[in-house]
Parts: structure tokens; C-alpha cells; sequence
């Protein structure tokens, strides 16, 4: 192409491209000369000119070597485990049906976990496949990013894709100061992003509680709701009566959830003069029926949210589909301390207190604020009661209004406890309402919660019933029952004879799925050895 038909501007051969050639004869097209080649080589000619009058950019200065992560290597059988649990696609296939194939996706968090505790750093190499997992599933971020060390962020830095390791690391991943140094301690307070001072906040409650809240107060007036909001979320950690001067006035902040993380915070503290002033209102509204032979009890619930129930974290506005007054109730039940009730309902024990009748339908509201009260208050006494029996006729006690409340009340128990009761409810009530209650059991699971979920499975392979309704539960199963009950499944892994009203394929699906929790089971049990070896 000559000097003479040099094209135009990258624009004008755009706009030439788009309308057409037949519609728009390039300008510098020489007589004769066919319009759409001369339209290609005027942007070739065009593409070169750009590129080439490109000015080569800057070299950027080299990173910063990241920080030596000075833990032990993990041993080379384990670090062998690792490449494979990462590299592991589950639900390639179709049909739904998995095979007798473990699922180690779904082991690699409890291989983290395991590897965290004995104090092992990743090895360099796996660290890429290790993040892009973590940013694929939140839930193994924590554990991840702590087998992960320091690496991991230096990395996050460089890669926008990892970025979350930054967000999930308070200060992302900044060097604290000396705690013990008060100057670099107030200088990073005062003039810290806000990630580092939260971290530099946490550091110090979690060793300090009353230096940790001064700092806190010094700045308090002048900081952001937002900032106020989780500033006042750390002092969770070591919440003590000492708080209590400071969360009272709190109490009056101009922000409403800064208000209601203080009352929630102060209602916590049993011997608080909120829960005090919540206690007074509590009581005015539950007493005994004296109308009745029986012994029960009568509901007045409030009849408005004052001033005062709205300083101390009440909420006056109801959801929808719920009334006002039994909003209010269950706010004021929730927030006082348990021990009110037995001082106002003649020294009767919890136990007692729930068997008691409850007039005009207030039973369930009153026995749900309670529920979540014991909650608050990790009051385990009050917990059993709410509980119940575990083979109760209605599956869940006195109390518990739900599966979900359920769980919560058994979260406030020992390990050993709250596994018999769940295998107390397995045994008397089946597995289809136990799910939730076996996610909130120590893993592994006690050998008499083991049994219990091991003869129920047996029980629904024998009855015909459908495997495919039990899969949530023999997935816990795989992730939490002892390696050591590997042996004892034995003789459940042969396809049984299918009855008659027997959903058709289940022995198979039976015989399938017993066979991957096993090797599953002894797949844990070598990943353990691996990680133990000296």
C-alpha cells in the first residue's frame, strides 16, 4: 500500500467495517482495487502503526519476599493426600448416583482441620490449588487460610482472584504491633486502616479486656456508625461486668443496631441492670393461675413499647404476620436472666416451670423466648428442660418449637451429653427429622451416637425405604463416624434381598452407598496416620 492511500484513523475503519464496503467505498481505496481487501489491509497496516507506537511501560519494583512461614513441613505421605484431596472434582457423573467412591472434597476440611492442630504450614507448591478451592467454598476459608500462613496473603496480594484471603484476614494480613509498646499501639489506632485496627482491637481483647475497651472509648465519639458497630462486636471475647458502664452508654447511641448489639451484649451479663430492668418487665407479664386447681400459668403480654423497652434493645416495629404484643413478650422473655422465673414462680426448678399449662395459647411463645434465652445465656439447665426427652411423643421436648431450636439448645450441652440425647432421639424417633441434630455433635461422633445412626441406616436398608432420603445423613455419616466402626459395617455391604413394596433399586443403592461409607471410614483412618507420622 502507497503513501497515497493511507488509511484513516482506527475509528474510521471500525465504522467503515460495520456499515460495509457497499455502503461506504473507503476513502483511500485506489481505482480498480477491490474494497474489502483494501479495507483488511488498511487495518493491518493500521495494526502494526499502533502497536509499534506504543512507549514500553515502566518496569514495576519487584514484590517484597513473602514472609518465612517457620512451620514444621508436613510429613510426605500427608503432603501426597493433600494434592490429591485438592485435585478431586466430585459430580462429573449424571444421574445423581455417586459410587462407592469417597468424596474427598468433602473430607478435605476435616484434613485441614487435622493438619491445623498438629501445627504443620502448606507446602508452597499446593498453595495456588489451596486457594482456589477456598475462594470456590467459604466454608473451608478459615481452616485453609490458616494452614495456608503467611504465604497466602502475599500471594492474595498479587492476584485479584484471591483477594477474599486479604478480606477474611483481619488487617489483612498486617504485622501487629508490640502490644506491650502503648506508642505503636495509639499509633496504629489513631491513623490504621480500619481492617488493621479491628485485628490491632481483637489482639488486644483477646489478651487484655479493660486496655482493649479504654482504647475503644478513647475515639468512640468520633467513629462511623458502621465502624462503631464492629468495634462494639469485639468486646464479645472476654465480655465481663467491667463492660457494663461503657455498653450502658452505648445504649444511647443515634444508632439503632449500635443500640441493639449494647442490650444484646448487656443482656448477656446476668447481673447487668439491664437485665435487671428487662427481668422487672419479663415478670410483670408471666405469673401463676390462681383461677385453676391446677397449677399454670397466665400471660399479659405488653400493651405498648415504651421509651424505656426501646433504650434497652426492644424492638417496636413487628415483622409481618407477627402481632405486637406477642413480639414484645418474647423480646422482654429473651432478654431477662433465667433466674427470674424461679424467684417469681415459687422456687420451682426449670423442669417444673416448663411442665406447668399456659393459658390462652401463650404456651409457644413463652417456651420459644425461653428457648432462646438459654441460648443467649448458655444455660444448660435450662436447655435440658426446654429438651425434653428425647423419646417425648412430639420428638423435641416441652420447649423447642423447632429442629433449629433444637439444635441451638443443644449446642449449650457437653459433647458427651448432647451426643446421647441425639442418639436417644434416633433411637426413638428415626433419622428423618435428625439431620440438624447430628450437625451440631462433636465429629467424631461418640460411639452410642455411631450405633444409634449405624442401626437406624440398617433399620431403613432392611425396611426397603428409599436410600436416596437418607443421603444427607450417611454423608454426615462419612465426615463423622468413627473410623473405628469401619469393621463393625462389614456385613452391611452385601445387596439384600428387596421385598415387595421395596422401592425398586434400592438394595443396590443400599449396598453402594454402605460400601463408600466404609472405605470412606478407612480412607479417614489412613489420612490420620499419614499426618501422625514423626
Amino acid at each position: 500500500m502507497n503513501s497515497t492511500s493511507a488509511p484513516g484513523d482506527w475509528e474510521e475503519l471500525v465504522t467503515t467495517a460495520l456499515l460495509g464496503t457497499d455502503r461506504r467505498m473507503p476513502p483511500w481505496c485506489a481505482p480498480g482495487q477491490d474494497a474489502p481487501v483494501a479495507l483488511l489491509d488498511a487495518a493491518a497496516v493500521e495494526t502494526v502503526r499502533r502497536r509499534a507506537g506504543l512507549r514500553p511501560a515502566r518496569a514495576a519494583e519487584r514484590p517484597e519476599p513473602a514472609v518465612p512461614d517457620t512451620r514444621p513441613a508436613l510429613p510426605v505421605a500427608a503432603a501426597r493426600r493433600l494434592v490429591m484431596l485438592l485435585t478431586d472434582r466430585p459430580g462429573a457423573g449424571g444421574g445423581g448416583r455417586r459410587g462407592t467412591s469417597p468424596d474427598l472434597m468433602e473430607l478435605l476440611p476435616q484434613w485441614l482441620a487435622a493438619a491445623n492442630a498438629r501445627g504443620f504450614g502448606a507446602p508452597v507448591q499446593v498453595l495456588p490449588a489451596l486457594l482456589d478451592a477456598a475462594r470456590g467454598r467459604t466454608d473451608l476459608r478459615p481452616a485453609a487460610l490458616e494452614f495456608a500462613g503467611p504465604r497466602a496473603l502475599w500471594l492474595a496480594r498479587l492476584n485479584p482472584d484471591w483477594r477474599f484471603a486479604l478480606r477474611a484476614t483481619p488487617g489483612g494480613g498486617t504485622a501487629l504491633p508490640d502490644l506491650d509498646d502503648p506508642s505503636q499501639v495509639q499509633q496504629l489506632w489513631q491513623e490504621g486502616l480500619f481492617a488493621e485496627r479491628v485485628a490491632l482491637l481483637a489482639a488486644i481483647r483477646a489478651q487484655q479486656p479493660a486496655v482493649a475497651r479504654e482504647l475503644l472509648v478513647t475515639t468512640w465519639a468520633t467513629e462511623r456508625a458502621e465502624d462503631r458497630l464492629m468495634f462494639l462486636d469485639s468486646l464479645r471475647t472476654g465480655l465481663t461486668a467491667e463492660d457494663e458502664p461503657f455498653l450502658e452508654q452505648a445504649l444511647a447511641d443515634r444508632s439503632r443496631n449500635v443500640r441493639a448489639t449494647a442490650a444484646e451484649l448487656l443482656s448477656a451479663l446476668p447481673d447487668s441492670a439491664l437485665a435487671a430492668r428487662m427481668a422487672v418487665r419479663a415478670a410483670a407479664c408471666v405469673a401463676m393461675d390462681r383461677t385453676r386447681e391446677e397449677p399454670g400459668l397466665v400471660v399479659e403480654a405488653p400493651h405498648e413499647c415504651d421509651p424505656g423497652m426501646e433504650r434497652d434493645g426492644v424492638v417496636a416495629k413487628a415483622p409481618a404476620g407477627r402481632g405486637e404484643r406477642s413480639w414484645w413478650l418474647g423480646q422482654l422473655v429473651e432478654a431477662a436472666p433465667l433466674g427470674t422465673w424461679a424467684r417469681r414462680l415459687g422456687g420451682r426448678t426449670p423442669q417444673e416451670i416448663v411442665a406447668l399449662a399456659v393459658a390462652d395459647d401463650w404456651r409457644g411463645e413463652l417456651h420459644a423466648a425461653w428457648c432462646r434465652a438459654a441460648v443467649r445465656q448458655r444455660n444448660a439447665e435450662w436447655s435440658r428442660a426446654l429438651l425434653g426427652s428425647p423419646s417425648a411423643p412430639e420428638a423435641g421436648g416441652p420447649g423447642a418449637v423447632s429442629l433449629a431450636e433444637r439444635a441451638k439448645l443443644l449446642s449449650t450441652l457437653g459433647g458427651g451429653e448432647r451426643a446421647e440425647w441425639v442418639a436417644g432421639f434416633i433411637a426413638a424417633q428415626g433419622l428423618s427429622e435428625a439431620f440438624q441434630l447430628l450437625g451440631v455433635c462433636a465429629v467424631p461422633w461418640a460411639a452410642p451416637l455411631g450405633r444409634a445412626v449405624v442401626d437406624a441406616l440398617n433399620i431403613a436398608r432392611d425396611a426397603g425405604s428409599y436410600p436416596w432420603s437418607f443421603s444427607g445423613v450417611m454423608g454426615l455419616a462419612e465426615r463423622c463416624l468413627d473410623p473405628a466402626e469401619a469393621s463393625r459395617l462389614d456385613g452391611l455391604l452385601a445387596v439384600p434381598d428387596e421385598s415387595e413394596d421395596a422401592a425398586p433399586g434400592a438394595g443396590g443403592y443400599w449396598a453402594e452407598a454402605f460400601q463408600r461409607l466404609v472405605t470412606t471410614l478407612r480412607l479417614r483412618a489412613a489420612m490420620a496416620r499419614e499426618l501422625d507420622v514423626p
